[in-house]
């Protein structure tokens, strides 16, 4: 290949490369941007899991509020629930004897990198070597490896829209299993109540330690 031309395909890759760079920094920005200012937000998610041979889809809505506090509540399975109240998450299951608890600093569940969404969000720090693809439709996919996860996460992907709002999020496990959350009727600031947050169990159902299920 002459040298002109292998030097302009040199300089090509090198242009694209810092083009792909530059967009998963400025996307990443503008979530950091528009997730930051937050201080609640509301939703309906659909979450879609595969592997362990399961293929389930599970849905209900979705309650966000600063600090590091949510609340997933499900219609389908109707009255299962996952509380984050800063402090500790619970998990319930409906005709389970027992609800789990475990310290929010002890959390490994698919559903916790939401939190760090109506945080100080840093997504470049929290997803190191961030890389973004546009998929067509005005979207983009925002993919990386959180740290505090990487024995079990294999890739985290976030689609956002220009602006940086966050349609989607998948988590590519390391067993090959894959969890889908899709997001539809979204609302931010909505007015909440502290105790939106606090898990009270069915009458009969007792609170214990434990690690979080699948």
């Amino acid at each position: 290949m002459p040298l002109r031309t292998t030097l302009s395909c040199a300089v090509a890759l090198l242009l694209a490369t810092t083009l792909h760079a530059q967009d998963a920094h400025t996307l990443a920005q503008k979530v950091d941007a528009h997730y930051n200012h937050l201080q609640s937000f509301q939703a309906q998610y659909a979450e879609h899991y595969t592997g362990m041979g399961l293929d389930r889809t599970e849905t209900g809505t979705l309650l966000l509020k600063k600090p590091g506090r949510m609340r997933w509540s499900y219609n389908q399975p109707a009255g299962k629930v996952f509380v984050l109240d800063g402090k500790s998450a619970y998990f319930y299951t409906p005709g389970d004897a027992q609800a789990q608890r475990i310290p929010a600093k002890q959390l490994d569940d698919l559903r916790s990198p939401l939190r760090f969404l109506l945080g100080h969000t840093q997504l470049e720090k929290e997803l190191p070597g961030l890389t973004a693809t546009s998929t067509g439709n005005g979207l983009f996919t925002l993919s990386g490896v959180p740290p505090q996860m990487a024995q079990r996460i294999h890739s985290l992907s976030l689609t956002v829209n220009a602006d940086g709002i966050i349609q989607r999020i998948r988590l590519e496990e390391t067993d090959g299993a894959v969890t889908d959350f899709s997001f539809t009727g979204i609302h931010e600031n909505v007015p909440t109540r502290d105790s939106d947050f606090v898990f009270v169990p069915p009458a009969g159902v007792e609170i214990v330690n434990g690690m979080p299920p699948i």
